[in-house]
């Protein structure tokens, strides 16, 4: 085969590949109800955990006790910032602290993963912030208990548009994959603090699964919204740049996924969710230090487009070491409630101080 014909063949490949990521990345959202149950792996024994620099979050409560504790865990399988979770069964965080933790992997509806958190179908569960805290005003009996990580959103463009920041967005039309997405809400924010009215100066269109590739080929959209593994993946094609990200400005140091628990396991088993709630956190601060045995650990669950470099590429890009919880969380929760009442997602009689403390619960305080 001829040069040219390889690069043809793999500019080919490559465009199957990310109408193909498209397609995965918009139709499957994180949440819903209905499941798959991934089998538990064996723990590797060749971490040394004295030798651990674990989180500086540890209860001086006393470890569970007794048979390993079962508990039902919801993720986004696809979702590459969510790595520590195959890290925590791989690398024994979840057996360190007697968890013997099924993994479901849910897809859809927010509400519904909410609902089957609260009503007990799930223990607990990770999801976007500003995926999450909307359908929680509605009462859920889910508790927030800590961020996991900063950073899996971006704008992307065309390379040779006239989109090159943020506020290049007005008059514009921009692709989403959700109109009432996290990436939606979040870039909205953004566009809002700098004069921009995002209801009003933006033409959001949703385009699901491979037609929002479709609208951006054919010159339909001058910017769309992707999430990590699919914006990545995206990015190594030269036909696209990035525009902005959730780690620009003062969001480089916030928390955009979370973890929430079952109201009433964090009221009947505190030392329970303390323990799941360390675990994770062990296993993010890993992630954190050790980016590319974690992307090992993540590669059974992801896209075939990305490849164990481009895995390694993202940890290392997503901020696994910011992982806030009690003040500090709800801190930051109250500022994103905040956010959403400025781009009117959140009623503006909204009291948010009381929201974030109503959703918010610090298992290593009670």
């Amino acid at each position: 085969m001829s040069r040219e014909e390889k690069n043809d063949r793999a500019g080919l490949d490559r465009r199957t590949l990310l109408r193909g990521g498209a397609a995965a990345a918009f139709a499957v959202p994180l949440g819903v109800f209905g499941a798959q149950a991934f089998p538990f792996r064996a723990a590797s024994p060749r971490i040394d955990f004295s030798q651990f620099l674990i989180c500086k979050t540890a209860s001086d409560a006393p470890a569970l006790t007794g048979a390993p504790r079962k508990l039902k865990l919801s993720w986004n399988a696809g979702a590459v910032c969510l790595v520590p979770v195959p890290v925590a069964i791989d690398h024994g965080f979840f057996k360190k602290h007697n968890l013997d933790v099924e993994l479901i992997n849910y897809s859809g509806s927010t509400d519904q993963l909410l609902e089957a958190i609260a009503t007990g179908k799930s223990d607990a569960g990770l999801g976007m912030a500003l995926r999450w805290l909307k359908p929680l005003e509605q009462g859920f009996d889910v508790k927030i208990a800590a961020g996991t990580h900063g950073g899996c959103m971006r704008v992307l463009s065309r390379t040779n548009s006239d989109v090159d920041k943020l506020a290049d967005l007005k008059g514009k039309i921009v692709a989403v994959g959700d109109l009432g997405g996290p990436d939606k809400n979040f870039f909205s924010i953004q566009l809002a603090k700098q004069g921009i009215d995002p209801n009003k100066d933006i033409d959001w269109r949703a385009y699901p699964g491979n037609l929002l590739q479709l609208a951006v080929e054919k010159g339909e959209v001058q910017a769309f919204l992707a999430s990590d593994p699919i914006a990545h993946i995206w990015l190594k094609d030269s036909t696209y740049k990035e525009v902005a990200s959730n780690l620009d400005g003062e969001y480089k140091d916030k928390t955009c996924c979370i973890l929430g628990l079952r109201g009433s396991l964090v009221r009947e088993e505190p030392q329970v969710a303390r323990a799941i709630t360390q675990a994770l956190l062990d296993a993010a601060m890993y992630t954190a230090q050790n980016p590319d045995v974690a992307a090992a650990s993540f590669q059974p669950y992801a896209p075939k487009a990305a490849s164990l470099q481009d895995l390694q590429a993202m940890v290392r890009y997503h901020t696994h070491h910011h992982h806030p919880v009690g003040e500090v969380l709800k801190r930051e929760l109250k500022a994103y409630a905040d956010d959403l009442k400025s781009v009117s997602v959140f009623k503006a009689s909204t009291d948010t101080a009381k929201f974030a403390e109503r959703i918010y619960v610090d298992v290593f305080g009670v």
